[in-house]
């Protein structure tokens, strides 16, 4: 009896595991193409489409600048957490995350559990060619903005490089993206 218990709970787990590889995470920096990509990406997959940042500023009725500014950004990274976390249980998803999403180990147990992680990368030239005239961004209201970037980029480049794939987005556009991160999932 201990042995077909045993067989079974490793089956069980073996099943559970392929059956929550269904989400599909979308990280990387401000600008690398997460929002515009996993739309497509999604459409393509026919997935359900969720933004991390976006549904966060629909439950809090703010914008992340906003938020930042009134409760500060370990607020935010709780309420991002947190989300990451009721969203992923949805299953069959492209989910765009925060650029900060990796900064947290319990963010990246979640995703682990529920799918698989693909890291939009990009040099910090031309994510900041991306986003330079976007004055939303919290984390970038300083003097320098460039400056901040690429000393933001540089502390997460390593946290980002631990995801289940890398896809190189400098010379691509959203659809070519979504068809080779399409590609190398086939592969996964």
């Amino acid at each position: 009896m201990q042995l077909f218990v045993f067989i079974s709970d490793q089956i069980f787990e073996t099943v559970n595991r392929i059956r929550n590889l269904n989400n599909i995470y979308l990280i990387g920096f401000m600008g690398a193409g997460k929002t515009s990509v996993g739309r497509i990406l999604a459409k393509s997959l026919r997935m359900g489409f969720v933004d991390i940042d976006d549904r966060v500023e629909k439950e809090l009725g703010m914008t992340i600048s906003q938020i930042f500014s009134k409760w500060g950004e370990d607020y935010f990274r709780d309420a991002e957490t947190k989300m990451l976390r009721v969203v992923s249980g949805n299953g069959a998803q492209v989910i765009a995350t925060g650029g900060g999403i990796v900064l947290r180990d319990e963010n990246w147990d979640t995703m682990r559990e529920y799918g698989v992680t693909v890291y939009l990368r990009a040099s910090a030239e031309v994510l900041w060619n991306r986003i330079k005239h976007n004055t939303t961004r919290p984390l970038l209201q300083v003097e320098d903005p460039f400056e901040k970037a690429v000393e933001i980029l540089s502390r997460r480049i390593p946290l980002y490089e631990r995801a289940d794939l890398v896809i190189d987005t400098e010379n691509l556009t959203p659809h070519e993206v979504s068809l080779e991160i399409s590609e190398k999932l086939e592969n996964f």
